[in-house]
């Protein structure tokens, strides 16, 4: 079993509450940051190569560095607003480990010098609400939170908001907006956060994840975490395994694991639900790019395709993808690709803010001619227009939900054309919902070889 940092007292009964919690060691992070400057707290962080856990992966203790220093009013926000499809770790984490993310909370705030921090929950998560909300009024009970805490002089106030259901909040300057109680617009960035954040105070904002990594740091230090882990890639990561594996759930590995052998051992996922072929995988959540199976276990160089940031990018998005926010979603052989692609596609259109031109538009047209493929009524030129369609969306928007909207589209063609083919090629098979769910690809390879030599 590798290291657990976040789970590893995640069993013991009533850890949720703050008896039992405290009796394994929780808020002893806060009382040794309490007697460390700021400065010594971030610095811990930076060596210990910590990576934003929410999808981003940016270095969390250069991103803390950025705040800015004009201003002494500084902000932390915590980003629960955890939409994307696919994951949901961040969820299972404050359900099981309320007090944990108060723990990193507060130790965060010391570091940033923050006397005002904000819990951004997703709004469909109002039962984790009222549990963070419970363990919250334990923290200040327990002279945790509010005025001079544990005599240290150091003040801090946190407060749970929900959002109101939209994915697009999860990016961190319309979750800002979205807290000062405007629509949940993304900003145009420069300024960043840190320097123009929350009520234009400097302000940082983090992932769950990554702000209950941070007790563990500063109790151990950052030169022990970054011996965990590889390369840039330090740590343990939160895995949101779905899809067609006999062991669906969240796992905490070490970031060194080979892809195949968090698909296959019974440790992790245990292997395909039905022993059928694997097909695919989205290693990262929704909006990375879908690989196929034989990219997932080895690289395009013929290297093992390992569970960290570079292995999972590597050779760009041509054989590669993002590990992102973790949400692993695993596809066996009788899994149809475009029908996927069309539902992803339908949820970024139905998501986008519509700030931008190219997100507006192109996310409805993206919808609109997957709908038509996967309904039997495309045309060949339909695949090379979702290619131009999602071409002209990445890049050209202020927030990264139209990356997020058009890398599945391209890589679901790069990698799965035929597919897209199919569906042109054979529209009443497309339509005849029992024939199309439960036929393997396997011979559907064989009447697209049939097909084209005229058989």
């Amino acid at each position: 079993m590798g290291r657990k940092i976040l789970l590893e007292h995640v069993n013991v009964p009533g850890i949720h509450t703050y008896e039992v919690f405290r009796s394994k060691g929780g808020y002893a992070s806060v009382e040794k940051a309490l007697k460390m400057t700021p400065n010594e707290i971030v610095e811990e962080v930076k060596k210990s190569g910590l990576r934003g856990r929410g999808g981003a992966g940016f270095p969390t203790g250069m991103k803390w560095s950025f705040i800015g220093k004009n201003n002494p009013t500084h902000h932390l926000v915590c980003n629960a607003d955890e939409s994307e499809p696919g994951t949901f770790k961040d969820r299972y984490l404050m359900e099981k480990l309320p007090h944990l993310l108060i723990e990193g909370m507060i130790t965060s705030s010391i570091a940033l010098e923050a006397h005002l921090s904000y819990i951004y929950i997703r709004g469909e998560y109002m039962w984790v609400y009222r549990i963070l909300e419970k363990a919250i009024n334990e923290a200040y009970a327990n002279g945790w939170l509010g005025k001079n805490i544990k005599g240290s002089g150091f003040d801090l106030d946190l407060h749970v908001t929900c959002g109101a259901g939209a994915y697009i909040c999860g990016e961190e300057t319309a979750l800002i907006e979205s807290l000062e109680g405007k629509r949940g617009n993304p900003r145009i960035k420069p300024p960043f956060p840190a320097v123009v954040g929350l009520y234009n105070n400097p302000t940082v904002v983090n992932n769950v994840e990554t702000i209950m990594d941070v007790p563990w740091i500063v109790m151990n230090g950052g030169d022990e975490f970054a011996k965990i882990g590889i390369g840039k890639s330090t740590g343990t990561k939160l895995i949101s395994a779905s899809g067609n594996i006999k062991k669906p759930g969240v796992y905490e590995i070490e970031l060194n694991v080979p892809v195949e052998e968090f698909v296959m051992s019974d440790e992790y996922c245990g292997g395909m639900q039905t022993d059928r072929p694997l097909k695919a995988c989205v290693p990262g959540g929704s909006s990375v790019p879908i690989l196929p199976a034989n990219l997932l276990f080895k690289t395009a160089k013929g290297e093992t395709r390992l569970m960290t940031y570079e292995s999972m990018s590597d050779g760009g998005f041509a054989t590669g993808s993002m590990i992102g926010s973790g949400g692993f979603i695993v596809y066996d052989d009788r899994q149809c690709i475009v029908r996927n692609t069309w539902n992803f596609s339908r949820f970024y259109h139905h998501e986008s803010c519509g700030q931008c031109s190219p997100c507006r538009e192109g996310t409805g047209w993206l919808e609109k001619v997957t709908w038509r493929l996967e309904h039997g009524f495309g045309k060949m030129e339909d695949i090379d227009l979702l290619w131009d369609i999602q071409r002209k969306i990445e890049g050209n928007t202020i927030c990264p939900l139209g990356d997020a909207a058009a890398w599945p589209v391209a890589a679901a063609i790069r990698h799965f054309r035929h597919e897209f083919e199919y569906h042109v090629r054979f529209p009443e098979k497309v339509k005849d919902r029992k024939h199309f769910e439960y036929e393997p690809w396997d011979k559907v390879a064989h009447l697209m070889k049939e097909e084209a030599v005229g058989v």
